[in-house]
């Protein structure tokens, strides 16, 4: 399962994610979602979990974790985006 955690501090790192969601289950990938030009965080980040997600999920949702509370959802697929073709 692929939860979506957001509303994370800035300075929050994948290996604090993996370390936090391992209490759970399986962690296969965590990734923080940073912006494309300046790489900071954009306070949320992708963690894929084999198994204890559903766990991870509920324990972790409005937990405090480094002093903000966290959202934690399940990851929608992403929708597809309709290409609009320029006017010629």
């Amino acid at each position: 399962m692929l939860l979506c955690i957001s509303n994370l501090h800035s300075q929050t790192t994948s290996a604090d994610l993996h370390h936090l969601c391992s209490q759970f289950g399986t962690v296969l990938q965590a990734d923080i979602v940073t912006d494309e030009v300046t790489g900071d965080s954009r306070g949320m980040a992708f963690v894929e979990m084999s198994n204890g997600a559903n766990a991870a999920l509920d324990i972790l949702n409005r937990f405090i974790f480094q002093g903000r509370s966290l959202k934690v959802s399940e990851a929608r697929p992403p929708e597809k985006r309709r290409r609009v073709e320029p006017k010629a």
